[in-house]
C-alpha cells in the first residue's frame, strides 16, 4: 500500500480537532488494510516504528534530518535551517522547500508503507564507523522519492513529533470502531501488550475473543500503575476500607522480568537498563526463584546505610562505562513492593494476595534485597499509618504510599486506588517547549523555561515559565541541551524540540488566559531535571485541572 494513502490520513487527522471525527478517519482506514500493513500502521499512527516497550528507537537528531532534506532537494543546510526557523516545524519547512525542489530523481517509485517502515527500522540498527553516512544514505533514499506532503510526515516521524493530535485513546477507539469491539477490551489488550501492532493485527484476525486472550508476558514490560496525591489519611483510609501503607522511597522505580532464564530490568519509561546494573541482576538470580516472574520495586543509592538523593541513583543507572567503579562507589539497595507475574499473570489478583505471594518468593536475607516496609491499615488504626509516615520521613524517605488492598494492578492508569502521601508540596513533571535568554551576566544562558503538559491528544500545552531553582552549573547544562534541540530563535526567545523533562514545584494553580491550558502556576520552581523520563511520561492537562479543582 502506498505511503501517500497514510499521509492523506495524517492530513485529515491534523485538519480536525474533533475526537469523534479522528476516530472515524482511523476506523475507516483500518478496515482497508491487510494484516501485515495494519500492524505497521498501528505503530505509525503514533509516530513510531517500534512498540512502546521496545528499547529500540529511530535515533535520528533534527540536525541530521535537516542535512538529509538539504541534500534531497538540492539546497543548502542553511536554507533548511532558515525554513525550520520560519515555520517552527520541520514538516512545514519541507512543504515550503519541496515546492522549490531542484533535484530530480530518476526511476523513482512511489513510496510504500512497507518500504518506509522497514527503512526507519533499519536506522536504529546502524552504529559504528561511518554510521552517519549510512544513515544519510537511507534518509536520502526516502526523502528523494517523497512528495512534499510525504516529506512533511516522514521528517516529523523521524523527529518524533507527528503533530496530528492522536493519542493512544484515539487509536484505541479507532480499532474498536473498525472491528466492532468494545473499547474496554481494546484498552485492556493495549495495557497488557503495550503494542498497537499486536492489538490491531489481533483485532483484524481474531476480533474481540482474540483480544481477550492477550495477556501479560514475562519479558515484555508494561506501563506502571501510577499514583496521585492523597487527601488526608482520615479521609481516604475509611473510603478504601483496608489499605496497604508502605514507605515511599526516593529512588528509581524498576520492573524486573525473568523470562526463560534471562533477567531484564526496565525503568518506569520501559527503558532496558539491565547492562548498568549487573549486581542487581545477580541479586535477583540469588534471591528469587528460577521461575518466570515480573516484580516491581524501588532502587535507591546509599552511603553508610543512609539513602542518598534521587540524582545519585540516576547517575548510577545512566552510566554506560566504568560500571564496576560505580558499583563500588554507589552501593544500591532494593525495596520490592509488588508482583505482577509469577508463573502466570497475577495483575487481576487483589493487591493483598499479590503481596502475600511476593513475601513468599523473595529471600531478603541479603541486605541489598528488601521488601518495602508496610502495614495493613483500617479506620481503626489510622494512627499507625501516621507513625509509618513519620518514621519514613525520619529515615530520609519521601513519605508513604497508600494502596487499596482489594484492587488489581492497572497498568498505565493513575487513580484513587494508589496514592502518595508526601511531606513536600506536590510537583508536576513537565516538558520544556521553549525559553528566554537572560540579561547581563546571564545573557548567554537560557534563564527562563516555558513548560507544558500533555493533553488527551498527546499535544503539548503551555502552562508557565519556570526560572527559579537553577544554579549556574544547571543553567549551563540546560542551555547546552536547549541549543542542541533548537528549532527556532527570535530575539531572546528560543523554541526547542520537546525532549527535556523538568520536575516543577509550585504554590498554587491559577486560571490564566496567557497559556494554552487556560491555567498557570504561582511561584514555579525547578526541583529536578528528570533524565529518567521522556515526553510520554509527563503529567497531563487533565491532572492539572483535577488538582486545581481539589484546591
Amino acid at each position: 500500500m502506498k505511503y501517500q494513502e497514510l499521509v492523506d490520513v495524517y492530513s485529515a487527522l491534523e485538519a480536525t480537532t474533533k475526537r469523534l471525527e479522528k476516530t472515524d478517519i482511523i476506523a475507516d482506514y483500518l478496515k482497508k488494510l491487510d494484516v501485515d500493513t495494519i500492524g505497521k500502521v498501528g505503530l505509525l499512527l503514533r509516530g513510531s516504528v517500534f512498540p512502546a516497550w521496545s528499547s529500540q528507537e529511530i535515533g535520528i537528531g533534527a540536525k541530521l534530518v535537516e542535512r538529509a532534506v538539504a541534500e534531497a532537494i538540492g539546497t543548502s543546510k542553511a536554507n533548511v535551517e532558515d525554513a525550520v526557523r520560519d515555520e517552527g516545524d520541520i514538516g512545514l519547512a519541507c512543504v515550503k522547500l519541496y515546492a522549490k525542489k531542484s533535484q530530480t530523481t530518476f526511476f523513482s517509485q512511489p513510496l510504500t508503507i512497507d518500504f518506509v517502515f522497514n527503512s526507519l527500522q533499519k536506522l536504529s540498527k546502524i552504529s559504528g564507523s561511518r554510521s552517519t553516512n549510512r544513515k544519510i544514505s537511507i534518509l536520502l533514499e526516502l526523502l528523494s522519492q517523497a512528495s512534499a506532503s510525504e516529506a512533511k510526515y516522514l521528517t516529523r516521524t523521524l523527529t518524533e513529533e507527528l503533530r496530528i493530535g492522536v493519542g493512544d485513546g484515539v487509536v484505541r477507539d479507532g480499532i474498536a470502531q473498525a472491528f466492532n469491539i468494545d473499547k474496554s477490551v481494546v484498552e485492556r489488550a493495549q495495557m497488557l501488550t503495550n503494542d498497537f501492532s499486536v492489538v490491531a493485527q489481533t483485532a483484524l484476525l481474531e476480533g474481540e475473543n482474540g483480544l481477550k486472550k492477550l495477556n501479560l508476558t514475562a519479558g515484555t514490560p508494561v506501563k506502571p500503575m501510577l499514583a496521585q496525591l492523597s487527601p488526608p489519611l482520615a479521609e481516604i483510609i475509611p473510603e478504601m476500607g483496608v489499605a496497604i501503607c508502605e514507605t515511599k522511597y526516593d529512588g528509581i522505580r524498576l520492573q524486573v522480568h525473568r523470562a526463560q532464564g534471562e533477567i531484564k530490568i526496565f525503568t518506569r519509561r520501559l527503558e532496558n537498563i539491565t547492562h548498568a546494573l549487573p549486581e542487581i541482576v545477580e541479586l535477583f538470580d540469588e534471591c528469587l526463584p528460577h521461575e518466570d516472574y515480573i516484580v516491581e520495586g524501588e532502587l535507591i543509592a546509599t552511603r553508610n546505610g543512609e539513602p542518598l538523593p534521587f540524582q545519585n541513583i540516576l547517575h548510577r543507572v545512566r552510566r554506560k562505562y566504568n560500571v564496576e567503579e560505580a558499583m563500588a562507589n554507589v552501593p544500591l539497595k532494593l525495596f520490592l513492593f509488588d508482583v505482577l507475574y509469577y508463573k502466570v499473570p497475577m495483575i487481576d489478583e487483589a493487591l493483598s494476595k499479590r503481596r502475600e505471594i511476593l513475601d513468599e518468593i523473595v529471600d531478603d536475607s541479603d541486605d541489598a534485597m528488601n521488601l518495602s516496609t508496610m502495614l495493613t491499615v483500617t479506620e481503626d488504626n489510622i494512627d499507625e499509618a501516621e507513625k509509618l509516615f513519620e518514621s519514613s520521613i525520619a529515615g530520609h524517605h519521601e513519605g508513604i504510599m497508600i494502596k487499596d488492598a482489594s484492587q488489581p494492578y492497572i497498568p498505565g492508569i493513575r487513580g484513587k486506588k494508589m496514592l502518595k502521601y508526601k511531606a513536600e508540596p506536590e510537583t508536576l513533571d513537565m516538558i520544556v517547549i521553549g525559553g528566554t535568554y537572560g540579561i547581563g551576566k546571564r545573557g548567554d544562558f537560557v534563564g527562563s523555561y516555558l513548560v507544558a503538559l500533555r493533553d488527551e491528544n498527546d499535544e503539548f500545552k503551555s502552562v508557565a515559565y519556570a526560572a527559579t531553582g537553577l544554579d549556574d552549573a544547571t543553567l549551563e547544562y540546560l542551555t547546552g541541551k536547549m541549543k542542541e534541540l533548537e528549532i527556532a530563535t527570535k530575539g531572546r526567545k528560543i523554541i526547542v524540540e520537546p525532549k527535556i523533562v523538568l520536575e516543577i514545584a509550585f504554590s498554587e494553580i491559577v486560571e490564566s488566559p496567557e497559556y494554552e491550558t487556560g491555567y498557570s502556576l504561582r511561584f514555579p520552581v525547578v526541583k529536578n531535571i528528570r533524565k529518567d523520563k521522556g515526553p510520554k511520561d509527563i503529567d497531563t492537562v487533565e491532572r492539572l485541572i483535577s488538582m486545581y479543582d481539589a484546591q
